[in-house]
């Protein structure tokens, strides 16, 4: 936990330095837009002014403790300066359907690679197990945004459906409701598909090297020779010890997800913090930039640090602060 909020502060120093490294700031394209074609001819004490009255004039140590300590303090990210409101307020629903996505994405990888990752081992040589093999190559060389693109047409060629976006058009402006969780649970399953396609793929195949190596162990052979049963055998030997690589990664996937999503979504029109994030940055919107940014960063920490717990449950040889 410690080494936890130890690795946020410095990110939280990391994501500042890069909010900072784009030349000018948001004054500048505040100025620009709103005098640009009005023939008023902008002096740079102008733009000094605006500076002032957002704030932006301080010192950069000033500043960083001042955003810092409004997050910790308040849950306060700072000023959204072009939607003239708070950032939690631009990234709220966003951020919330982003993380929906992030584990059922999850969900859809583990639930599938485990299980047939097993089953690939407990066949291995087999037909079954050569066609598993076959698919999971597929899985890393076809890249997810084309598979979008591909179900995308296939849907709207044969079944005329409209499968894009988080929510049906008729749902995307209503208050929230069971009905609209349930029209966006019935959406939500394509994007997380094509974004668990290829960690599926890897994932399978490191369930699959890990148990062929455990199923050889002497203490499944010995096992086996006490009559264990099979299904029982495989559950608690080597099934047990085979998904610690996978439960190790649980962080490189959510890295992975958040990196591939902004493309899939710009394919597929979700409504993510991933295209936010982008317009922040060419607006020079650095709270909200490093309010998203912040928010990614921390669920790969704490996912990471999950992962640790569960590898401690998992396998009683590890052991926390050991």
């Amino acid at each position: 936990m410690i080494g936890m909020v130890v690795t946020m502060v410095f990110v939280s120093i990391m994501v500042f330095i890069i909010m900072e490294l784009p030349p000018g700031d948001y004054a500048d394209r505040y100025a620009f837009r709103k005098f640009s074609g009005t023939g008023v001819n902008v002096t740079e004490a102008d733009v000094d002014a605006i500076r002032s009255s957002l704030g932006l004039d301080k010192p950069f140590v000033l500043r960083y403790l001042d955003w810092v300590g409004g997050i910790v303090l308040r849950g306060d990210f700072g000023q959204a300066f072009a939607f003239e409101t708070s950032v939690i307020k631009v990234i709220g629903d966003k951020a919330w359907l982003t993380l929906g996505i992030l584990f059922s994405t999850l969900i859809i990888t583990y639930l599938v690679s485990i299980p047939v990752g097993i089953y690939a081992a407990v066949k291995r040589g087999s037909m079954s197990d050569y066609s598993l093999t076959i698919f999971s190559y597929l899985g890393l060389a076809l890249p997810n945004f084309l598979l979008a693109l591909i179900l995308l047409y296939f849907a709207n060629k044969w079944f005329e459906a409209d499968i894009g976006g988080l929510f049906s058009t008729e749902m995307a402006d209503a208050p929230w409701s069971i009905a609209k969780v349930w029209d966006l649970i019935a959406h939500l399953w394509l994007p997380a598909f094509v974004l668990a396609w290829s960690a599926v793929a890897y994932q399978l195949q490191t369930v699959r090297a890990t148990m062929s190596d455990e199923l050889n162990k002497l203490s499944v052979v010995a096992a086996r020779a006490r009559g264990v049963p099979e299904t029982k055998l495989l559950i608690k030997y080597p099934a047990r010890l085979a998904i610690n690589p996978v439960v190790s990664t649980i962080g490189f996937d959510v890295n992975r997800i958040f990196s591939e999503l902004p493309i899939v979504a710009v394919v597929l029109g979700l409504t993510e913090l991933g295209e936010l994030l982008l317009k922040a940055y060419l607006d020079l919107d650095m709270y909200v930039a490093g309010a998203i940014l912040i928010l990614l960063t921390f669920m790969i920490v704490f996912m990471n640090f999950l992962s640790d717990i569960l590898l401690a449950w998992l396998d009683p040889r590890i052991k926390l602060g050991g």
